[in-house]
């Protein structure tokens, strides 16, 4: 800890340095465009809230606006414009190394008079307008301050009411006690694969996010019961936007600390065109922060990625973007090669794993008319990983244990037309065509026979389609509802599902809501479950090629109450049915697909298993007002499964309760400096793992579980503290700021598993991750 110390020293000394004279500047810009039609709005207004005398301008033929020369410093718009709702935008935060550049949609007021005005901050609310329950958007900003969120959106989510993070050493995260492998990632309204670093198979997160923060907008997160647009997911959606880069001017951003280099430029294509770019790389090696001495294991771990949003005006009614991201992560190895050195049975193990994604995708966007609005999407995506493993057997001669090589690559088409049929009604309808490509290997060691068996060996391709429509229908200014349809087929084995969709808000009055939402969800297996292969007499057969989709009914019921401007309470409450959950058949089995952590599963199963979930969670946020921001989120939930046995289990992520305070207070020390402080402490019961039996596994030679007693055993609470402190400097045309993540500060122990070590024959604890200091600098100009 006095290395720490030192550094918070450091952050002090720097901040009590002398002010500069020099009056620090900057612009706030954008575009007001229709909430529907993404149509420009010229002649809008837009002021500076609070400013003597008024400051404000309006919006061009363009629906353009510009601010310029503003101090530094926190500020409030006002938007209005004859015959649409007015849009407060508070806490636009102006620093002099950046221009801020808004995109600020507006809603048609179907009442032509403004009784309700839309506060843009309120985060309980999304980007996406058809979202009515178990939905909220969060920030750029809100990955780069929370503690222990270092940009990354998977880890930042664990603030929220719902989400419990499920590993330290990853960005896995179950909802509502879901498995995480539930989740699906989207960007720029086209689904994408898993965008993370060090993915393992099947699964849905990964040790490190491949997106920088850099690169997003403000963007949704949703918890159940989703719009029709959205398909082939059980639990969440990452709903991801990207902005558009400054296209009047360069500007760059430099940052550099424990977790490596990252750098990203934007600007304008061409001079007096409304084209700008933006494209952002980062590489990192995770040996230094074990170089300072961090328990990170024995493993060389590196990792680099390249994002990019390119944005290319047509004309006055059509754009074409071109986006994208790529990530290469690679860990190694080595056995220890002198026996008497060897502690523990993982010391006999060396090996490789890698994990490579990504995804280029091509966006048109054309306005057809002052009522419709179609984008359509083309977007090439992949990923491979792979893992080779050996051990040193008594003689230091290397055995191969464990080989997979998995590659999926895909392409999409998708076409979304929006219509607005009148000021109370809107339509969405669209549909994804995706050529999916596979090329499957795994190899496992059996210890009977010591030597490798294939249990997935499949090359190929087929297809699968989404197609969907819904509309949204505002009764009256307090009613809104949500109705429609989603179709998913898997033309592999022509699994299919249609769901229909239906959710409601009605706003009591100005300051609350009550909202309902209903849906009925399903989602593909993970692929390399399709191929599993079973050998009988010389023939090896697909037990699993005709698995049909996972399936969920989703029930959520919420109510939200604004305490005052900036402190909002909710309350939301949900029930979740799943059906059709594959599983081992037999009343002696307790495997279920909904508790498997990663890998896919080889054995023969049934879509014969049900789930289900449910709780209530409360949330009490507070926006950032006068420097200070809270976020208290709780919850009280079960989750639970069954098989052929026809007994309810807990599933592996039932932890019964979780509760998360996330607050931070900004000190502005002079004009140009903010010292910032934030904390996020969290405490939740602990998830749950099958016991082993030890005298099956000393006789066997490896670890074996009582599968009667299925997650039966449950890990002590789960309780730990990160901190963040940051000092922010502005100075002509460049912002600095210092930062240090103490993840862990309080360097719990908190257990992960229980494992059977081969070479001393006892049951081991296995532990999450412990202090981890990450200290970095980062330069905009």
């Amino acid at each position: 800890m006095n290395s720490i110390t030192k550094v918070l020293g450091v952050l002090f000394f720097m901040a009590i340095n002398p002010l500069q004279a020099q009056q620090l500047t900057q612009t706030i810009r954008g575009t007001v465009i229709d909430q529907i039609t993404k149509a420009p709005m010229p002649g809008a207004t837009v002021m500076i809230m609070g400013s003597d005398p008024i400051i404000g301008t309006t919006t061009d033929v363009a629906g353009d606006f510009k601010i310029a020369d503003l101090p530094v410093g926190m500020y409030t718009l006002k938007v209005s414009f004859i015959g649409f709702k007015e849009i407060i935008l508070p806490n636009v935060k102006l620093n002099s190394g950046k221009e801020v550049v808004l995109t600020i949609p507006v809603e048609e007021d179907i009442t032509q008079i403004q009784e309700f005005v839309v506060i843009a901050s309120d985060k309980d609310r999304t980007n996406n307008d058809m979202v009515q329950v178990s939905g909220r958007t969060f920030s750029v900003e809100d990955t780069r301050k929370f503690a222990a969120a270092v940009n990354d959106p998977g880890r930042m989510v664990a603030s929220f009411s719902g989400v419990t993070s499920t590993d330290d050493g990853n960005n896995n995260i179950s909802i509502r006690g879901n498995s995480p492998n539930g989740l699906l990632w989207r960007m720029e309204g086209i689904d994408i694969p898993n965008p993370n670093h060090f993915v393992n198979p099947g699964t849905s997160g990964g040790g490190v996010s491949i997106l920088s923060s850099q690169l997003l907008a403000n963007s949704d997160f949703l918890t159940g019961a989703f719009p029709a647009e959205y398909g082939n997911a059980l639990s969440g959606v990452f709903d991801l936007s990207l902005r558009k880069g400054n296209n009047e001017n360069q500007e760059f951003t430099v940052q550099a600390g424990f977790m490596g280099l990252d750098l990203a430029a934007e600007g304008p294509i061409a001079k007096n065109y409304r084209g700008s770019y933006l494209v952002n790389y980062r590489y990192s090696t995770l040996s230094l922060l074990s170089k300072i001495g961090l328990p990170l294991g024995d493993f060389v771990t590196n990792f680099q990625d390249l994002s990019f949003n390119v944005y290319l005006p047509t004309g006055p009614n059509s754009t074409i973007t071109l986006f994208g991201f790529g990530g290469l992560s690679d860990q190694d190895g080595e056995a220890l090669m002198d026996s008497l050195e060897w502690k523990s049975d993982g010391d006999r193990y060396g090996g490789t794993f890698f994990s490579n994604t990504g995804a280029v995708g091509v966006k048109h966007s054309y306005i057809l008319n002052e009522a419709n609005f179609l984008q359509t999407t083309l977007l090439a995506s992949g990923n491979a990983l792979g893992t080779t493993e050996s051990r040193l057997d008594d003689d230091l001669q290397f055995q191969k244990r464990y080989y997979e090589n998995y590659s999926n690559s895909k392409i999409t088409l998708s076409s979304v037309l929006n219509t607005k049929l009148s000021a109370k009604a809107a339509l969405r309808s669209g549909f994804y065509v995706n050529q999916l490509y596979y090329n499957l290997r795994e190899d496992d060691f059996v210890e009977e026979t010591q030597s490798l068996q294939t249990y997935i060996n499949s090359k190929g391709n087929t297809q699968s389609i989404q197609a969907f429509s819904q509309l949204n229908y505002r009764a009256s200014e307090r009613l809104t509802f949500n109705v429609g349809l989603h179709y998913l087929q898997l033309l592999l084995n022509n699994s299919n599902s249609i769901e229909p969709r239906l959710s409601a808000s009605y706003a009591l009055d100005e300051k609350q809501r009550l909202s309902f939402g209903y849906g009925l969800h399903s989602q593909v297996q993970p692929l390399g479950t399709y191929f599993a292969e079973q050998e009988m007499n010389g023939l090896i057969t697909l037990p699993n090629e005709d698995l049909d989709l996972s399936k969920s009914h989703h029930l959520v019921l919420g109510y939200d109450r604004s305490l005052n401007s900036y402190l909002r309470m909710k309350v939301e409450t949900y029930y979740q049915y799943l059906f059709q959950i594959p599983i081992l058949s037999g009343t002696d089995e307790t495997y279920s697909i909904i508790n498997q952590q990663w890998t896919f599963t080889t054995d023969p199963l049934v879509n014969e298993g049900f789930g289900k979930n449910y709780g209530v969670e409360f949330t009490l946020e507070q926006f950032t007002h006068k420097g200070l921001y809270f976020l208290l989120s709780t919850s009280l939930y079960n989750s639970h499964y069954k098989t052929n046995e026809d007994v309810w289990r807990n599933t592996r992520y039932n932890g019964n309760f979780n509760a998360t305070l996330t607050a931070g207070k900004e000190y502005t020390l002079k004009k140009d400096r903010v010292l910032g402080i934030n904390l996020r402490t969290i405490y939740s019961g602990g998830l749950r793992n099958t016991p082993i039996d030890l005298a099956a596994s000393i006789a066997k030679g490896e670890g074996v579980r009582l599968k009667d007693q299925a997650f039966e055993e449950q890990n002590p609470n789960y309780f730990r503290t990160d901190l963040r402190f940051s000092l922010t400097k502005n100075k002509p045309k460049s912002t600095r700021t210092w930062s240090l993540d103490i993840q862990n500060a309080t360097n719990r122990q908190n257990i992960y598993g229980s494992y059977f070590e081969v070479m001393s024959g006892e049951i081991k604890t296995s532990y999450q991750t412990p202090l981890i200091p990450i200290l970095s600098y980062r330069v905009e100009f």
